[in-house]
């Protein structure tokens, strides 16, 4: 891939992504496989005037090696250092990009019993600190190639030539063209449109039907917003673009009021494995009911990591002529399929979504219907004949999706 081109992309994540400011700290998580792209990240970071950019390198075989050889206790540990480094990021609140390249089935063949009760030993001592930066820092997630995932989307390739065409799907799904600036703010500009649309209907429900079986109504949050795009880090008021691609739209619902089922449209990538063709059932807002062709016990698993993650987090509108849908690849990776497709996510809901949030303790946003979990993770239910309606507070009926696109 042409340098020129990947510096553009570089610095759009820099810029509209992480948005760094003069003086910041950033922080960039980033596997060893990349390290030029990574050194275009930096310089470019430097370019927007960060004080200092540290890199945190890591190596998914190396992981899956830790995940194996540690003990449980070791891995619940959260060391000294490593809670030193949470207090300061509470302090200085640094910019976070995060690098994805890992291969979707990388982690296969671990106990991911034994990683679940390390996750969940780790999270009791980290959620403060997460709670403490919640919604006041930047951050933004982005993709570069790994070979093992390159060849995952395209098999039949050799590898060189499986990166290169991974290369050129991110950054088309990206909006790497000639000026990605200016792509960007005109897509932050669509995206808002249509939340402030939505934002406008009064909506108290939504639902989602398919041909595939899927049958679903869930609950909204009366004074829950729709977002898209650009976000706001709290305090600063500095504009910034988590996901790099993103074409949602999305809402946290209100816990406890969903029922029916849904069926994913695309594989879930999830702690290193694949769960493919799964259902998931609803009863009063709780999935009580998992069934997958592979993967069916990690599934089970991820829904029972504490209370909350059995309940929904939110609710994403994409349409199914979406530029990533277009390309016709199947990612394997949620950052990309998710901004294909319709999605839900079991897990932690977004604060954020609320009107005048800042007004709130999270304690609060948790009794207005926000979900609280250990784990946010995203499943894929869009497809080409996909409906779904609104439901006012007034009772009318609104047609927002029609055959898997905007009805408006």
């Amino acid at each position: 891939m042409k340098k020129s081109i990947l510096r553009k992309y570089a610095r759009l994540i820099a810029v509209k992504g992480g948005r760094v400011q003069k003086g910041q700290d950033v922080i960039i998580a980033a596997s060893v496989e990349n390290p030029e792209f990574v050194k275009m990240v930096v310089e470019e970071c430097y370019r927007c005037g960060a004080r200092r950019v540290e890199v945190d390198w890591s190596y998914q075989p190396i992981t899956k090696i830790n995940m194996k050889k540690c003990s449980v206790k070791t891995l619940s540990t959260v060391e000294k250092w490593q809670e030193e480094k949470l207090k300061w990021k509470v302090e200085k609140l640094p910019v976070h990009i995060y690098l994805e390249s890992d291969d979707p089935d990388g982690l296969c063949g671990i106990d991911q019993n034994k990683n679940s009760k390390a996750s969940q030993a780790r999270y009791k001592i980290i959620k403060p600190y997460r709670e403490a930066m919640e919604n006041k820092y930047q951050w933004c997630i982005a993709a570069i190639p790994g070979a093992a995932w390159a060849k995952k989307v395209f098999p039949s390739e050799t590898k060189r030539n499986a990166v290169e065409k991974l290369w050129e799907a991110i950054l088309t799904a990206s909006r790497v063209n000639e000026d990605p600036i200016a792509a960007w703010d005109e897509h932050n500009r669509d995206l808002d449109a249509r939340c402030k649309y939505l934002n406008g209907l009064g909506l108290e429900a939504l639902e989602l039907k398919a041909s595939n079986g899927t049958d679903f109504r869930v609950g909204l949050i009366e004074d829950a917003l729709f977002m898209g795009g650009s976000e706001e880090a709290l305090g600063s008021g500095i504009e910034f673009n988590p996901n790099i691609p993103s074409e949602e739209v999305f809402v946290s619902p209100k816990k406890g009021v969903a029922d029916g089922i849904v069926y994913s449209s695309k594989p879930l990538s999830y702690r290193g494995e694949l769960i493919e063709n799964f259902s998931v059932r609803f009863e009063n807002g709780k999935a009580v009911e998992v069934k997958a062709e592979r993967g069916e016990e990690l599934l089970k698993e991820m829904i029972s990591m504490d209370e909350g993650a059995a309940y929904l987090g939110e609710v994403a509108l994409v349409p199914y002529d979406s530029p990533i849908c277009n390309t016709g690849i199947l990612f394997y990776n949620t950052l990309f399929d998710e901004n294909a497709a319709c999605h839900l996510a079991l897990g932690a809901g977004f604060t954020n979504v609320l009107k005048d949030y800042d007004k709130y303790t999270v304690k609060e946003c948790y009794e207005k219907g926000i979900n609280e979990s250990m784990i946010h993770v995203d499943f894929m239910i869009g497809t080409a004949d996909l409906s779904v309606v609104g439901i006012t507070r007034d009772g009318k009926r609104v047609q927002i999706f029609e055959n898997g696109n905007w009805a408006f």
